[in-house]
């Protein structure tokens, strides 16, 4: 054989080439598919070409093995493009390797119609639509490793836990259980005067103290003794320290901050508790009881201002808060108490601070003791003094975990009733309540009597609503007695699943609940418009400080359909911690803003971090990922997490953005194991964002962007169990700003296809995409539109531009006008256009087994 002439010929035709390719890599079967693609491009030296490809692999190995471990291919999938598909061997001694790197030279040069031809074959072979974009960038499936059948590992709390869980779980599945009623109505009884208060300790202190319960554990410990034990002989298997204001911040009003007092007010407390149980233990065999460090909400709140004028104020900073309950945790487990009860909740915010300062507290003492958390609904409206609705109230709040969760204070029994049922029936922990003895009289009295309080509280029994019952205003030791009498005949509340969901609140709950069927009709509409990158107008007002314009923007997209309020202040031009705690706290105080989650969106972590302090809903924080290596990322996921924050994760990691359908698909589903494994993340909790990349550049690498995108949604929800898929949906057609019919038709368009592929939520003009309906949308213009999309021509970004120069620039994407030159330029022929039949979102032809996660 002439080598010069095979060379030639090669080069005149490189379609030749890749009909030898085809032969090579997929066999005899695959060429006669192949002659079908290629037939316009051959010519009769066809065999030539095929001798070449033959020739360059003529030593290859003649079967590999069905999976290779060391280059990860699995059967029937194609090896990626640094894995040499087609593998030149070394010559044959004394055959001329001038010949060879000529050939591979020409091999070289058919690649790009080599891969077209390649995946059409495939695709016929497979019965499975091909997987090769045009142009020769492969969509070729790289070594995503599939998870094992068994799924993903539990994550295993690294804090070891109190052997009081068990005990305390044992009790309530066993029958229902009784706190104790109110200190403060016990204490009254005694007519303590100042002196009491002052004892010898602070007798000469410059503040009057009376009034200041807190420190009786100090002055007159035999009074708060006494008290216990009335409770405990009353029938109480946990009875409360007498703490409810022992925090620096709320002893600031008696002057008595001082850490070092905190401190010990909060450890005698424990301490008096304990020898009471311990008492009565002793003096009543087999029986267990319980103390709880009461934690109250303090006399400041973290989402109102104390100021009229000025509703961006708050009177304290989320970080004073979690400081203050920290210092009381120490002095309260120093004193030995068996759980932390955090109670009387009128702000959520504020329990937020308390959960952030007890997940730190049981990190730095290696314990985890059992958390109640106890809400306060303040009317009949059935919402916190803060606005939050009991459901909203228990989104905010589920990441703490608590062994159990209930609501106390404000209302009578009979009031709190359907609150405390539709409590019992969102929440997967125990459930329990100490409702007040009535509604206060005239006097700020109350007239309720024990065996009243007790039928009021009989239906929570009857209605299996709850496992734990107790008392609060006005409630001494005889209603706990007749609560516990009558109650003793029913069983407690079995603890039931919930459906996995992602949810977030507001003041009102957002449990998303995505319809398979239909997830466009499901779709998340995450309001852009609050993002200073996003909106000139929302930059102009926050740089000028007019914020009644900025909320005025961000009230608007509420009510034009918003479910959620993205929120970014990343400009040079501003002072992104001052911007985003203003403007969060003014939304705060706005209850139709606030109605909806907040995301918290900045590619600063500190920024991140300023906005999640001031909302008492839960956000989703947009964004983290790998960019900055492992530890930096399961770092920030943590502090997420124990803001009880939904996340949205980048694919992104230390190699870069990814922007094809593998990268996009192996970063998630490592960043994904990493946050189910390590951190702890429940998974409906994971939002991934693949990067939707802006298509019609102009650049052949940028054609496939969009299919990529939700191809790889698919098998990123797929392989990553629960996980969500969000993304900023401007981005695809960023090209085409300017001509409203255009970009908007491909954000509809773009949303079509990615919601078919299982896309949950986006960045969005929440009023626009309702408008533009998929199936509104000119047809003319949709056609264009989805050329450019699904890259089904390599001329389609041509075709586009031509077609929307016939356009009026400010018409719809549902309503199409042409310019006044009807006839507009002629629109060039498709260039190599996808063959019939070919789906370039088809999904990956090899699927791996992904079990469910399960957190057990």
């Amino acid at each position: 054989m002439d080598i010069h002439k095979l060379i030639r010929a090669v080069l005149s035709n490189p379609a030749q080439v890749a009909l030898g390719v085809v032969a090579v890599v997929f066999g005899a079967p695959a060429v006669l598919l192949a002659l079908r693609f290629l037939a316009p491009y051959l010519a009769s030296a066809a065999v030539l070409a095929v001798a070449a490809v033959l020739f360059l692999s003529k030593k290859r190995d003649a079967a590999a093995p069905a999976t290779s471990a060391a280059s990860g291919v699995y059967p029937g999938q194609i090896a990626a493009d640094n894995e040499d598909s087609v593998t030149a061997s070394q010559p044959d001694e004394g055959e001329s390797s001038a010949a060879e790197a000529a050939a591979s030279a020409a091999a070289v040069a058919a690649a790009a119609i080599a891969d077209r031809a390649a995946s059409a074959a495939t695709a016929e072979l497979r019965k499975l639509p091909g997987q090769q974009s045009h142009g020769g960038a492969g969509l070729r499936l790289r070594d995503i490793q599939p998870s094992s059948p068994e799924g993903y590992k539990a994550w295993k709390d690294p804090i070891q836990r109190s052997p009081v869980f068990e005990q305390l779980e044992e009790l309530m599945q066993q029958r229902i259980i009784f706190i104790d009623g109110a200190m403060g109505t016990m204490i009254q009884r005694y007519k303590l005067t100042e002196a009491d208060f002052c004892g010898e300790r602070y007798a000469n202190h410059s503040h009057e103290l009376k009034g200041n319960n807190d420190i009786l554990v100090i002055t007159r410990p035999d009074v708060i003794y006494d008290i216990h034990m009335q409770y405990l002989e009353g029938g109480a298997d946990i009875i409360e320290t007498n703490t409810f204001n022992g925090t620096t911040i709320s002893q600031a009003d008696y002057e008595l901050q001082a850490p070092e007092e905190v401190f010990l007010i909060n450890k005698t407390a424990a301490e008096l508790a304990k020898k009471a149980t311990a008492a009565y233990m002793a003096a009543h065999p087999g029986e267990r009881k319980f103390v709880a460090g009461a934690v109250g909400p303090t006399n400041k709140t973290l989402s109102v201002s104390p100021s009229v004028e000025n509703p961006a104020f708050r009177g304290i900073t989320y970080d004073e808060v979690v400081d203050a309950y920290y210092q009381q945790l120490e002095g309260l487990y120093a004193g030995g108490v068996d759980l932390f009860l955090v109670e009387t909740i009128f702000d959520t915010l504020n329990a937020k601070a308390a959960v952030y300062a007890l997940e730190k507290f049981f990190a730095d003492t290696g314990v985890r003791i059992p958390v109640f958390i106890s809400g306060t609904i303040v009317d009949n409206s059935g919402r916190t003094l803060s606005g939050q609705t009991n459901e909203a109230f228990w989104n905010s709040i589920s990441h703490a975990k608590p062994l159990a969760v209930g609501l106390n204070c404000a209302l009578g029994a009979s009031d709190m009733k359907k609150y405390v049922a539709n409590l019992s029936a969102c929440a997967d922990c125990y459930v329990f309540c100490y409702p007040n003895a009535g509604l206060p009289n005239a006097m700020g009295g109350y007239d309720q009597k024990g065996s009243e309080m007790a039928e009021e509280i009989r239906p929570f029994c009857e209605e299996n609503l709850v496992n734990a019952i107790g008392g609060c205003c006005g409630t001494t030791p005889e209603h706990i007695a007749a609560i516990a009498a009558m109650a003793k005949a029913y069983p407690p509340r079995p603890l039931h699943p919930v459906e996995p969901l992602l949810r977030l609140s507001g003041l009102e709950p957002l449990n998303y609940t995505p319809d398979a069927s239909n997830m466009r009709r499901t779709f998340l509409n995450i309001g852009e418009r609050c993002n200073v990158a996003g909106s000139i107008m929302f930059k102009k007002a926050i740089v000028n400080n007019d914020y009644d314009t900025a909320l005025s923007i961000a009230l608007k997209q509420v009510q034009q359909g918003a479910d959620v309020l993205d929120i970014n202040m990343d400009d040079g031009l501003i002072d992104g911690v001052a911007a985003m705690t203003k403007f969060v706290n003014l939304c705060i105080a706005d209850p139709e803003i606030s109605r909806v989650p907040f995301m918290i969106d900045s590619s600063k972590f500190h920024i991140v971090e300023a906005g999640l302090k001031c909302a008492q809903g839960k956000c989703i924080v947009n964004s983290i990922s790998l960019k900055e290596g492992e530890q930096k990322f399961k770092e920030q996921a943590t502090i997420v997490k124990n803001h009880g924050a939904a996340v949205v994760v980048m694919a992104f990691d230390e190699t870069g953005q990814a922007a094809g359908f593998e990268d996009k698909v192996s970063m998630c589903q490592r960043a994904y194991r990493i946050l189910v494994e390590e951190v702890g993340f429940h998974p409906q909790d994971i939002i991934f964002d693949p990067n939707i990349l802006t298509v019609g550049t102009g650049l052949p690498e940028h054609n496939n962007y969009a299919v990529d995108f939700i191809r790889a949604t698919a098998e990123i929800k797929r392989v990553c169990p629960g996980s969500k898929i969000s993304g900023g949906v401007s981005n695809i057609a960023f090209s085409f700003r300017g001509n409203e019919a255009v970009r908007r038709g491909f954000h509809s368009a773009f949303l079509h296809h990615a919601c078919k592929a299982g896309m949950d939520m986006g960045i969005v003009n929440a009023a626009q995409v309702r408008e533009d309906e998929y199936s509104k949308l000119d047809k003319e213009l949709l056609e264009y539109v989805e050329d450019v999309l699904l890259n089904r021509c390599e001329n389609a970004t041509e075709r586009m531009l031509e077609f929307a120069a016939t356009l009026e620039p400010k018409c719809k994407p549902t309503a199409v006008r042409k310019l006044a030159d009807a006839a507009g330029p002629k629109i060039t022929p498709k260039v190599n256009p996808i063959p019939p039949g070919f789906d370039p979102l088809a999904p990956p032809a090899e699927l791996a087994v992904v079990a469910p996660y399960s957190p057990k």
